[in-house]
């Protein structure tokens, strides 16, 4: 499986967040090639400002494992992470984050180096695939 593979299953979850009227950020959490953890923006839905797509994917990624530390998985997220997603993929110790657009306004990357010094960082997979969506959705937002 590849990152162009694993960003295709984070956009299907982009779309389930599109089709509720979330913004359109999707997360799949990979350990050994298989997707063990999904996610997609819920924060409207259940009322709640952590509940990214990040987030949620970790949670579901730990569980299955029954380990808080997540140290042999891949985050594929379609947009780079904010600060409170960035925190918490330091904490679970992720092996690498891979995420599709930039996100200039809130994204992590402003900040500093937030990742565990472990963690890789690829960024750009499937980006303009990623962006579309979120310029789908704020445009929509604002007619």
């Amino acid at each position: 499986m590849t990152d162009d593979y694993f960003m295709q299953q984070a956009l299907a979850e982009a779309e389930k967040a599109l089709a509720a009227a979330e913004i359109p950020i999707g997360a799949v959490v990979v350990f050994n090639n298989q997707i063990i953890g999904r996610g997609f923006n819920q924060t409207e839905r259940l009322r709640d400002v952590t509940a990214h797509a990040e987030m949620l994917a970790l949670t579901a990624a730990a569980n299955h494992l029954g380990n808080k530390y997540l140290a042999d998985c891949t985050l594929y997220v379609t947009i780079e992470p904010c600060v409170m997603c960035a925190g918490a993929s330091y904490w679970a110790q992720l092996k690498a984050v891979v995420f599709g657009a930039d996100e200039p306004k809130v994204g992590y990357r402003r900040h500093g180096q937030l990742l565990h010094p472990r963690t890789q960082l690829r960024g750009g997979v499937r980006a303009e695939e990623c962006a579309a969506l979120m310029r789908q959705f704020f445009s929509a937002k604002r007619r």
